[in-house]
């Protein structure tokens, strides 16, 4: 895990759901840290930074893609 970097940070677990599922379609190791403590206990998910996306430095670019395509073309907007 010393070779993951952050490659985004969320505040909600809601808006990591499909990104995980983008994510594992690409084939690509990733984890999120601090997700279990954002959903049990939300504010202490934001004391400790939110919720990061971590993933390997080599598959950054990639990642990358997948975020900027995915905040592009979403169209699972909460009302």
């Amino acid at each position: 895990m010393k070779h993951f970097v952050t490659a985004a940070v969320f505040t909600y677990p809601y808006e990591t759901a499909i990104l995980k599922h983008l994510l594992q379609d690409a084939g690509l190791q990733f984890y999120f840290e601090n997700e279990f403590m954002a959903s049990v206990v939300p504010m202490y998910g934001l004391a400790l930074g939110g919720i990061k996306l971590k993933v390997h430095k080599n598959d950054l670019d990639t990642v990358n893609q997948i975020l900027e395509d995915f905040n592009f073309n979403n169209h699972l907007k909460i009302v």
